[in-house]
């Protein structure tokens, strides 16, 4: 697996890496057999970096699919917002039903 990251050769440069990528490095880590440092130099990062990285996502500060979160909170609220809509419309038929019966 040939990851294109950037180098960090040139120290003045702060580079960013996105949510994905660290967790994806992260997940390699945690695999068998595999060391920090093998990672690390496979992907050009610090080994410290990774460490860190590791440190935050058992703490659940790096998710491993930000998208994927996203779409499903937005499943989840209008989930929520359809049974608040069939609350109303129960309601509402069984106020109708029991004016029917009287």
């Amino acid at each position: 697996m040939r990851c294109h990251m950037p180098r960090y050769n040139n120290s003045r440069k702060t580079w960013r890496y996105t949510e994905e990528f660290k967790a994806k490095a992260v997940q390699l880590s945690l695999l068998d057999n595999i060391q920090v440092k093998e990672v690390a130099e496979t992907l050009d990062i610090y080994p410290f970096m990774l460490s860190r990285w590791r440190k935050e996502y058992r703490e659940g500060k790096i998710v491993a699919d930000q998208r994927k979160i996203k779409e499903l909170e937005k499943k989840i609220r209008r989930i929520e917002e359809e049974k608040e809509i069939l609350k109303k419309a129960t309601a509402l038929l069984m106020s109708d039903s029991m004016n029917n019966l009287r």
